[in-house]
């Protein structure tokens, strides 16, 4: 029986044609396919357990996927006049929907969504913007709860709804230490994978979650204020969507430029090699008429940032050669490498085949002069969950517990100096790292560097910290970080220090361009672009560390970092283990890196997040701490390697 469900709906949000696509074997699928796995990293399962709390007393329905089944047991304990379910399951007329919390007063039923996102409740504008459209980071989640209501009121006409989400709660504090190993990542049989220590609410202090009424925005759109697709009310595009899946027909709705950029059913030629077919193939070939040939020329769907992308594929610009750069909006800059200039440099490089890098030499000269020696090279690796580790913490407030620490000094030689890490369940590290780094950055006064404001950021989260504790040397901790920091644009403090570091990021982006990149500025994709184009790094860093004269904290004088195979000088984030049950890094970035407040280094948070908990046995801890320690230098080292390669390229 092929159904509609509320994961389904979503995915014919992002796009139609997706429906047919899914779930079929045939098809190449490049998303990570499961859904447990997701919630647990981003904290979602518990704060599920944690919002049940609130609701105690209540009928889990945990019994498999027969949908029928379930919905016929959620039926029957409708049948009292008073209840409380998890997971409540509804059917009809080809939709199925399971809710989070049911709670049933007679007619009267609030439907609560839990989700691990966090809101501000002062905020008025959270989920509507100041024009009256829905945000569009909200918009997936409005969607999903509109369905529910919808799937619920046609269950049961008479039924009052109201629509709530309950979310992390951004004013509140955790009041005991420890909330988040309270629920613990378990491999028992449960749904959830959450082993609950305390049942008890009354045990975990005040509650860092907070419930808000949606029932005006989810009434709106399910009465056609919004349209959800294109053109289209909800109750259309659910009947849409519906009768697709059902049928199991195409779509054939129009690309949508974000959808395709991001489509799971391309196939790699791995994907080919083993017979799967194309999904994105099949739909531009279908849609746009595209022939063999096509997709072998550059397309618009992997330039940088680009903005206006959508509007080009809906005239008809989707290949590179069709754009001007009246169509990227084209404005210069005097100093540096625009926005669009960059979108034009990487646009003209693919047409051309010339995958030599562009660079505003006389300018990163310029700006490479202005650095004092020694280099600092710095890198944090941080954590932010739901749920907080001490009391104190806010939802989603920053941890810092590790960093590395590379110099380079004026006559070449490179040192790995220092690094902290501080892993120990309980234990609140922010203050110890801040004091490490302190004591190590003060050695000398030379340039500080980072790449992305990621350190700038926790910086300022770790200064607002110190000002609320009663830490005997706090007012010294914040005079240190006004010297190597500046303040974020909404602080009510103001500052810019003497040795505010050097953002490696902006520097690439003002004045370098590597085509090896495909157009991404992460230092994931920056560095194997340098391996790739510079002999220099790749004769020096092929040779192992002891005969190059660079010092390391975690690797044997004889590690090589390089080493050349298949062709390819291979990546030397691929050659470490993974750090997160045989996750790799890579896969992990690409998991967590688009949930809140999450970027790179996701492996290391997750990692530090599943060590806070005391059942991790001893070995398993030694090897995850090591790994970090390894991932955290290497971090630093990339950017080492990124200093060298423009000092050769400006020579």
């Amino acid at each position: 029986m092929r159904l509609l469900t509320k994961s389904r709906f979503k995915l014919g949000i992002e796009c139609p044609n997706k429906l047919y696509y899914t779930r079929k074997p045939e098809y190449a699928n490049n998303k990570l396919e499961n859904p447990f796995l997701e919630r647990l990293a981003e904290g979602g399962f518990q704060v599920e357990e944690y919002a049940r709390m609130h609701y105690p007393g209540g009928i889990l329905l945990d019994d498999g996927y027969d949908y029928e089944h379930l919905a016929q047991k959620t039926q029957e304990l409708l049948q009292q006049q008073n209840v409380i379910i998890y997971e409540a399951a509804f059917l009809i007329d080809g939709l199925f929907i399971r809710t989070d919390i049911l709670v049933k007063k007679g007619d009267y039923v609030k439907l609560i969504e839990v989700k691990s996102k966090s809101f501000d409740p002062d905020d008025q504008y959270t989920f509507v913007g100041v024009r009256g459209g829905l945000k569009s980071t909200w918009k997936p989640y409005l969607y999903d709860i509109s369905s529910q209501k919808y799937v619920m009121q046609q269950c049961h006409p008479t039924w009052k709804i109201d629509s709530y989400f309950m979310l992390a709660d951004k004013s509140k504090v955790a009041s005991i230490d420890g909330l988040n190993q309270n629920f613990k990542i378990s491999n028992n049989e449960s749904r959830t994978g959450i082993q609950v220590v305390h049942q008890d609410l009354g045990q975990l202090g005040d509650s860092v979650l907070g419930i808000t009424n949606v029932s005006d925005i989810v009434s709106a759109i399910n009465d056609g204020v919004y349209d959800v697709l294109p053109d289209k009310s909800f109750l259309e595009s659910v009947n849409y969507l519906k009768q697709h899946y059902i049928d199991d027909t195409y779509a054939s709705a129009s690309p949508i430029f974000s959808a395709c950029k991001t489509c799971e059913f391309k196939a790699k030629p791995t994907d080919e090699d083993r017979g799967l077919r194309s999904g994105f193939r099949e739909c531009f070939t279908s849609q746009l008429g595209w022939s063999a040939a096509d997709f072998e020329k550059p397309n618009t769907l992997d330039i940088w940032d680009f903005r206006k992308g959508n509007k080009c594929m809906q005239e008809g610009k989707v290949f590179k050669e069709d754009l001007s750069l009246d169509d990227l909006g084209h404005k210069e800059a005097d100093d540096h490498i625009s926005r669009t200039e960059r979108q034009w440099i990487q646009i003209q490089k693919d047409l051309n085949n010339d995958y030599t890098p562009h660079i505003l030499k006389d300018e990163l000269r310029a700006e490479i002069a202005t650095w004092r020696f020694p280099l600092n090279m710095i890198d944090f690796e941080t954590s932010t969950v739901a749920l907080p580790f001490h009391r104190g913490m806010r939802p989603y407030e920053s941890i810092a517990f590790q960093y590395s620490h590379h110099i380079i000094h004026k006559d070449g030689r490179v040192e790995h100096q220092s690094e902290f890490i501080n892993v120990e369940p309980g234990v609140f590290p922010n203050f110890d790292f801040i004091r490490s780094l302190r004591d190590n950055l003060s050695k000398n006064q030379g340039s500080i560097f980072m790449y992305s404001s990621h350190e700038n950021t926790i910086l300022n989260a770790i200064y607002i910290q110190l000002i609320d504790s009663d830490e005997s040397d706090k007012l010294e901790l914040m005079a240190f970080i006004e010297t190597i920091s500046h303040n974020k644009k909404d602080s009510a403090i103001k500052w810019k220090g003497d040795r505010d570091m050097i953002d490696l990021l902006d520097v690439v982006k003002r004045y370098y361009y590597n085509p090896h990149t495909g157009g991404s500025n992460s230092l994931k994709y920056v560095l194997p672009a340098i391996l790739n184009t510079d002999s220099k790094i790749q004769d020096k860093y092929s040779q192992a560390i002891g005969h190059i004269g660079l010092s390391s904290r975690n690797f044997a004088k004889d590690h090589t970092w390089l080493h050349f195979e298949n062709d390819e000088w291979i990546n030397p984030y691929k050659v470490l283990p993974p750090l997160y049950q045989g996750w790799t890094e890579e896969e992990l970035d690409n998991l967590v890196s688009k949930m809140d407040l999450v970027g790179d280094g996701s492996a290391a948070m997750t990692a530090y997040a599943q060590l806070q908990f005391s059942e991790v046995q001893a070995g398993e801890r030694a090897e995850i701490k090591k790994a970090l320690l390894r991932y955290c230098e290497l971090d630093t080292l990339a950017m080492v390697m990124l200093y060298e390669h423009f000092i050769h390229i400006i020579a």
